[in-house]
């Protein structure tokens, strides 16, 4: 269910891209307007991670989860009702303001439902549906706004129908606890209560102390790693593309398809990964063998099929070997997702937010600048950043100390009022 959520949120906010023109020919817009109003999803879907985790923290996912699909799939449909740039925009920023506490709250949930052998892999199921519903999205998308009897508005208001009817069915089937489900046996919720060997002696962390969760390195390494990898993979949905284009010369509908290929190629990277992730730690009982050391390989592994890429010509053989590095890059995507909830204590959500809040400004940074510095140093330039952020990620990740919670790490002394 959490990754269906994924999905339909993925659908709604990444059609835009195939909408584009269409929008903007209908509304008369330039391309700088409707390149804002794209890139305007990701400020409010960034300062709403904290407030929305939170949220999800106190109220639970069962309440939040819901709620978030509904306010969303109004979001959608407004885009759809949308006259002019103004209210498309605050359509736009609707669907960030909305979608920020998804991974949060499922974050939390999978932390509550998984115990720590197992996390892993629902993870990166999770984040394989982003993707899934991204290249799923543009696809479904491409059909319908051409159709001549729905269009881009049409699209929109199909697209805002699942949305309510996941929330419907979500509220009346899930329960925030294993405990509180009617088909949870005692053995299940024994089994996913097991001890977090990695966790302290109590597995606990202290109270969410804002200056201690900021204060700490962990803290830091975590949101850095994931700032570089946001940033390297919102690439695909801005301006891979457009990049095949103009660098490899091909034609607009083959680079439709071929951004489709990394986006897969991610989908199978999460799936896998998270599989790979937890046998890692199963077998090792270690988080930095199994977060770290995977996360690290798969990132260094990436970096080096894109640069492989260079050395290849046509556009088939180099979108290739960049799919193959998004592979990579898609296992290590789990690691990112456990080991908050290694690290989070009580506070998952209030940590996952803070990270995904860093990360989502990465995307925001990197697709905004892309266009600047590809006047300066050219396609070749922005190809070299995209390599380097994931080695820059790898750094941040082989930087950490993931034992304990990251409130355990943190450089202020903590008083006995704090501890209390």
């Amino acid at each position: 269910m959490l990754c269906i959520a994924a999905l339909l949120a993925y659908i709604c906010r990444n059609s835009i891209s195939v909408a584009e023109s269409s929008i903007r020919a209908d509304l008369g817009l330039t391309k700088r307007d409707t390149g804002w109003m794209m890139a305007l999803f990701f400020l409010p879907y960034a300062l709403m991670q904290i407030p929305s985790g939170w949220l999800a923290h106190r109220k639970g996912t069962r309440f939040c989860l819901p709620l978030f699909a509904v306010a969303w799939s109004a979001a959608t449909l407004l885009m759809g009702k949308a006259s002019g740039l103004a209210m498309l925009m605050g359509a736009r920023m609707g669907q960030g303001i909305t979608q920020a506490g998804l991974f949060p709250a499922s974050t939390n949930t999978i932390a509550k439902w998984f115990p720590a052998t197992e996390r892993a892999f629902p993870s990166g199921a999770l984040g394989g549906f982003m993707s899934l519903g991204g290249a799923v999205g543009m696809w479904i998308a491409g059909v319908l706004v051409v159709h001549p009897d729905i269009g881009w508005r049409g699209m929109y208001f199909i697209f805002s129908v699942p949305g309510i009817l996941f929330a419907a069915l979500f509220w009346f089937w899930f329960r925030d606890r294993p405990e509180d489900h009617p088909s949870v046996n005692d053995a299940e919720i024994s089994h996913i209560r097991q001890e977090d060997v990695n966790a302290g002696p109590s597995g606990k962390s202290t109270p969410p102390l804002w200056r201690h969760l900021i204060a700490s390195p962990a803290t830091w390494w975590i949101c850095g790693q994931q700032f570089c990898r946001a940033a390297a993979m919102m690439f695909f949905s801005s301006w891979f593309a457009t990049y095949l284009q103009e660098y490899h010369g091909v034609t607009i509908k083959q680079s439709g398809l071929f951004t489709m290929l990394p986006l897969l190629a991610i989908v199978g990277g999460t799936l896998i990964g998270g599989a790979v992730v937890d046998a890692v730690y199963r077998r090792t009982r270690s988080r930095r063998a199994s977060r770290q050391g995977v996360a690290c390989a798969s990132l260094v592994l990436c970096a080096l099929f894109i640069v492989a890429a260079f050395f290849v010509k046509g556009a088939p053989a180099a979108v290739t070997l960049v799919a193959v590095g998004s592979f990579f890059a898609g296992t290590a995507g789990p690691c990112s997702f456990t080991i908050t909830i290694d690290m989070g204590g009580r506070h998952v959500a209030l940590l996952f937010s803070t990270m995904n809040m860093v990360g989502n400004l990465g995307a925001l940074a990197f697709t905004v600048g892309v266009p600047y510095l590809q006047e300066v140093v050219g396609w070749s330039g922005v190809m070299i950043l995209f390599c380097g952020l994931h080695l820059a990620a790898a750094f941040f990740w082989w930087l950490l100390d993931s034992s304990g919670t990251v409130f355990d790490q943190s450089l202020l002394r903590k008083t006995d009022a704090d501890a209390r």
